[in-house]
């Protein structure tokens, strides 16, 4: 699995269980749905992604068929 399906993967989870914890625990987990949307949205435009930094530290992405020049 590459580095960027891992991380949409990743954020796909976190939506999904967002929305069940919205609707099953409190209505304020809503604002981990906004939070994951906003780390989406600010990614696509500076780069920055923290699930990525930690994600190329565990070795996600990093086999033999990758492109990752880091590890």
């Amino acid at each position: 699995m590459t580095l960027d399906r891992a991380v949409q993967a990743f954020a796909g989870v976190m939506v999904l269980v967002s929305v069940a914890l919205t609707q099953f625990v409190h209505p304020a987990f809503f604002w981990l749905t906004v939070f994951v949307g906003a780390n989406l949205f600010q990614s696509a435009f500076t780069g920055f992604c923290p699930a990525a930094m930690v994600m190329r530290r565990l070795g996600v992405g990093c086999g033999e068929a990758s492109s990752c020049n880091r590890c």
